[in-house]
């Protein structure tokens, strides 16, 4: 028996030996399992809310708009009451807006200056409200601009007025004049001369 495996050792020998020099193959891993992603909520059906810096003109357009109904007497007062306090930006537009509806002697010059003023600030709280002071301000450029041309008019007007009345009473002294010159003889004809 020793003799015939010694016979097949050539035979086995190099099977047994490439079968100990292969090494079983791992098992597979197992598939990778990739968790589900979490469900996705659907986004709620809110509207959509637009978050806009504090609006300070708008305030400031209503206070105007109540200024408009108050009377001269009511205005000076809210002038007087304004004037003592604390100057700001919105103060500076509010003393502005009773000046153009006071409309006292140089009031609108003094309007626009206050709306200048805050058009040119560099403090901080007057940046919202620069467009608004220079809408004011152009109103009162051209409200001033429209009140000098209406005084040159009115000028015009009565110069003209003040020349048609001499004119008028020179037409009234010729009238007179020709009324109290005498009356001439009606002229004679040549053929009643002649007799």
């Amino acid at each position: 028996m020793t003799t015939k495996l010694l016979s097949l050792l050539p035979v086995l020998l190099p099977a047994l030996l490439l079968g100990a020099c292969v090494t079983p193959a791992p098992p597979p891993p197992p598939p990778a399992v990739m968790p589900a992603p979490p469900p996705v909520a659907p986004l709620a059906q809110t509207p959509l809310t637009h978050v806009s810096p504090q609006d300070e003109a708008a305030p400031l357009l209503a206070y105007h708009q109540s200024l408009r109904r108050m009377q001269q007497g009511e205005l000076l007062k809210e002038l007087s009451g304004l004037s003592l306090q604390q100057s700001t930006p919105k103060l500076s537009l509010q003393i502005g807006m009773i000046l153009m509806l006071t409309r006292g002697s140089g009031d609108l010059a003094r309007a626009q200056a206050q709306f200048d003023s805050v058009a040119t600030s560099t403090e901080q709280a007057a940046q919202s409200l620069k467009p608004l002071a220079q809408l004011l301000s152009s109103h009162c450029a051209e409200a001033r601009r429209l009140s000098e041309h209406n005084e040159k008019l009115s000028a015009q007007l009565k110069e003209n007025q003040r020349k048609t009345e001499q004119l008028n009473d020179m037409l009234e002294g010729l009238k007179a004049i020709e009324r109290n010159l005498p009356v001439r003889p009606p002229p004679q004809s040549s053929a009643q001369g002649g007799r």
